[in-house]
């Protein structure tokens, strides 16, 4: 390789870099565009029902939230991705514990929004 390499003046009279390569193209004979459907989807099929609890009993005093009575098609790989979902969402810690997903604090109003955008039915039991 050479160390002088050939410059490219831009400005000046020198007008070829300037050019649209696609100024010469015609949109004669294209499509019109998608088509657009007005059918109405189908709404999405519910996952189920899903206890909120805020519990405190054996926990030192400490608040947590936990999610339970998931049902049992959903696999344990999904619950374990909807906790880690959850706890970005809530910006708290968390574990999944069997079937049971335990978030740290009372955070159970964040939680029903995103159960509800998620298609399951929660639901606030206990006090």
């Amino acid at each position: 390789m050479s160390r002088h390499s050939k410059k490219v003046s831009i400005q000046g009279s020198d007008s070829s870099l300037a050019d649209n390569p696609f100024a010469g193209l015609a949109g004669e004979g294209l499509p019109a565009g998608p088509v657009v459907t007005t059918a109405r989807a189908k709404p999405a099929k519910s996952q189920g029902r899903v206890e909120l609890r805020r519990e405190k009993a054996g926990r030192g005093g400490k608040t947590v939230t936990t999610l339970r009575e998931f049902q049992t098609h959903i696999p344990l790989s999904a619950l374990n991705q909807l906790t880690f979902d959850l706890k970005k969402a809530c910006a708290c810690g968390g574990a999944l514990k069997g079937r049971v997903i335990e978030l740290q604090g009372d955070v159970r109003e964040r939680v029903m929004l995103e159960l509800q955008q998620r298609n399951y039915r929660p639901v606030q039991a206990g006090g």
